[in-house]
């Protein structure tokens, strides 16, 4: 065969591939004539609760196929903003930073898409977060409830702790009774607490239950306040005392302090519902839950939920409304809490959640009980998450014992601010 004809069948045979590679790419069906929609999250331990609500909506909807895709958190809010910039993301998507792609129409608008009387279903708090200017931008999935301690009870006996007495502590002023029985639990535990720059579980009810705000109305950043210096110095005295572990392993792995729990090193974890599931498995210690320690302004805890956003660029819009109606209803939400892994948001479904513990024997009140009282904002707007990756650097230096509480608030929030500026 000459060199020219097998450049040129080269070339055809190359063309020929990119073709089908395109084609394979581009599809939009399973090969059985359904329309493929596909989902995105950050947690694989829910793909059973989705794969069984989504095999139901499959039963009734026998036209479309819904395919999940775990991306894990440690990389997921960057590849997601990268996938939305290049048009490759996922036709539906957890989200709890979605501000930046509402306002970038990236979103499709809930209210339009399924009619203005969902949103009665889905627990208030979970809509308000996912509100923006006078839109709802995704369909609740679960909430968090608020926070708790989680404690474990041969340590606390170890001590000559009574488990009552965790539901009357109190932080900071003459009055403290959180750091005393810290110490008491440091002679029989490696860590009596997980004091550390946890965002959602310390950080924003020590802010709070000290009197303080993350951000005013206007979306600045405010948490270098008196109350956020009485806050802040309150727990990184306790790292600097060893009454919790270095901030040199909390800051590099997340999970650090629940690991050690877990692990049995740990006395008492302040944290969410999002670990409920994991510690009744994996602990071999008898524990519990209590009401987290009350501050000067008393017991404050902030709420958080996820919900489930419709990319606006979705070849497939029909699909993806029916997925978003189905996802957000009592018949398709129960499922994700019927194994006691988070707490669906359709009220009507929540009692199942509660229902499951109970049969346990786990009383989840404290978690709930909390949210009685005040609560504070995990804030948000336009930006977000960049202040946040602002924060935490600045932040992580200040646990560590680098730099001032004072001096690090104020530049913590200075870079904030100037990071939403400038973004």
């Amino acid at each position: 065969m000459k060199t020219s004809t097998r450049a040129v069948l080269g070339v055809v045979l190359a063309a020929a591939l990119l073709i089908a590679a395109a084609l394979w790419l581009g599809r939009t069906g399973d090969g059985s004539g359904r329309t493929v929609v596909r989902l995105r999250i950050w947690d694989e331990n829910f793909v059973p609760a989705y794969r069984a609500s989504l095999d139901a909506f499959e039963r009734a909807n026998p036209d479309v196929a819904v395919r999940i895709t775990v991306v894990p958190w440690s990389s997921y809010q960057q590849k997601l903003r990268l996938d939305v910039a290049g048009g490759t993301a996922d036709d539906l998507f957890w989200t709890n930073l979605y501000e930046d792609y509402a306002d970038a129409g990236r979103l499709l608008d809930i209210g339009a898409a399924l009619g203005p009387d969902a949103a009665r279903a889905w627990d208030p708090s979970a809509v308000a977060q996912y509100s923006r200017h006078g839109k709802l931008w995704a369909v609740p999935q679960f909430v968090d409830g608020g926070t708790a301690v989680y404690y474990n009870r041969d340590l606390l006996a170890a001590a000559g702790i009574d488990p009552a007495e965790l539901n009357t502590l109190r932080w900071g002023g003459p009055d403290d009774t959180l750091r005393p029985l810290l110490r008491r639990l440091a002679a029989v535990a490696p860590w009596p607490y997980n004091a550390a720059h946890d965002f959602q579980s310390i950080d924003l009810p020590f802010l709070g239950s000290a009197g303080g705000r993350f951000q005013d109305a206007a979306g600045h950043f405010v948490f270098d306040g008196p109350q956020g210096v009485t806050a802040y110095e309150y727990l990184v005295r306790l790292v600097a005392d060893r009454l919790a572990p270095s901030a040199a392993d909390t800051d590099t792995n997340r999970d650090f302090t629940k690991n050690a729990f877990l692990q049995g090193k740990l006395a008492l974890l302040q944290s969410g519902t999002y670990n409920l599931a994991q510690i009744a498995q994996q602990a071999r210690f008898p524990w519990g839950v209590a009401l987290l320690p009350a501050g000067p302004a008393g017991r404050v805890s902030t709420d958080n939920a996820i919900g489930v956003a419709g990319n606006a660029a979705t070849p497939h819009p029909d699909a993806v409304r029916r997925v978003l109606a189905w996802l957000g209803s009592a018949a398709g939400n129960r499922y994700l809490g019927l194994d006691g892994s988070s707490i669906p948001a359709v009220v009507a479904d929540q009692q199942v959640y509660r229902d499951y513990w109970a049969h346990k024997g786990i009383d989840v009140s404290p978690f709930f009980d909390v949210l009685a009282g005040p609560r504070i904002s995990s804030g948000g707007g336009s930006g977000f998450p960049v202040a946040l990756e602002a924060i935490d650097q600045i932040l992580g230096e200040m646990f560590l014992g680098r730099i001032p509480v004072p001096e690090a608030l104020s530049r913590a929030c200075a870079a904030a601010d100037a990071a939403v500026a400038g973004r």
